[in-house]
């Protein structure tokens, strides 16, 4: 009795019913089955791509305590870049700017954010401005990225089957990447261990490489970084895991969605340790004004620690 639809960044009830549970469940087999899976008691929960690219969620119950639940995740088939973000108001004609000069060079991106903050979206728009000629290797646990450039090859998980045997994760891939002489490693989510494999990519000549990761602010961003890493084999002291992380990544950006619409927070760089603390150069962040979700984009710093040899003037040149 419950069908959401969301629209402009809200959920909004529609008047669509099924007639009962069992009603629910059928559709849920028949879009399970096209895909090669299957729900049932034995596999209460499915979460697949979709032949049109849509992701979708299906649980049940045990899992599901008031009936079938299924949630699915359509993209835009036109790509969203920097520019059009900037007309709806998602960020600042300055932010822009720079992040098509940070996506054009060699740096290293963390985009970081909650659940359908726009994480996804974001890194499609700044993996628009990689040149075309590089090639690039995309890793995701359900393919989302829409890249549009020549040269992509696009992995994904693989879940185990119903013996347990047969996972393929996002370590595995990122190793395996590793042997596909790729220029940038583009990460769907990082999540545990593959961070040690990402970031040692990152560090030894796949500049220029992005990942998203689900975290409250950028600095919270770092330190979840910091305990994903520890998953893995990295057992440095927590000191050690810092100066790593703060000497490969270049630039943490935060979404956040808010009642207004989804919004760029903060672009900060990271320049090194202060003590035992992230250094951060803060140069962008969003501040609201209120319940209504209107705030306004400030721009903290004229100045960027990486991208001082760029001027925006230089666009045309790094920018095609």
């Amino acid at each position: 009795k419950q069908v959401y639809v969301e629209r402009k960044g809200k959920l909004d009830l529609t008047d669509i019913q099924f007639r009962d549970d069992s009603h629910v469940m059928n559709i849920a087999t028949r879009i399970v089955t096209g895909v090669g899976r299957r729900v049932d008691e034995s596999s209460p929960l499915v979460d697949a791509r979709l032949a049109d690219g849509s992701r979708v969620n299906i649980i049940i119950p045990p899992l599901a305590i008031d009936g079938p639940s299924i949630s699915i995740r359509k993209f835009s088939k036109k790509g969203i870049t920097l520019d059009v973000m900037a007309r709806q108001g998602n960020i600042s004609q300055q932010m822009a700017t720079l992040l098509k000069i940070a996506g054009r060079s060699q740096l290293n991106i963390l985009i970081s954010g909650g659940t359908g903050s726009g994480k996804t979206t974001l890194l499609n728009a700044i993996s628009q401005l990689i040149d075309q000629g590089e090639r690039i290797v995309t890793i995701e646990d359900a393919a989302e990225l829409q890249l549009q450039q020549p040269h992509v090859v696009r992995l994904e998980t693989r879940p185990a089957n119903l013996e347990g045997t047969g996972e393929i994760t996002m370590r595995d891939l990122v190793k395996n990447a590793l042997r596909m002489r790729p220029d940038r490693i583009i990460l769907g989510e990082v999540r545990g261990s593959e961070a040690v494999d990402m970031l040692q990519a990152m560090g030894t000549g796949h500049n220029g490489s992005m990942a998203t990761l689900h975290a409250n602010g950028v600095r919270d961003a770092l330190d979840r970084l910091e305990i994903l890493m520890s998953f893995g084999e990295m057992r440095s002291d927590a000191r050690t895991l810092r100066r790593y992380i703060a000497n490969i990544v270049h630039v943490v950006v935060h979404v956040r969605r808010m009642p207004g619409g989804r919004r760029i927070d903060s672009i900060s760089e990271v320049i090194g340790l202060e003590g035992d603390a992230y250094r951060l150069h803060e140069m962008f962040r969003y501040t609201d004004s209120g319940s209504s979700g209107n705030g306004s984009f400030e721009q903290v710093s004229p100045r960027s620690h990486y991208l001082s040899r760029f001027d925006a003037n230089d666009l045309d040149r790094l920018v095609p």
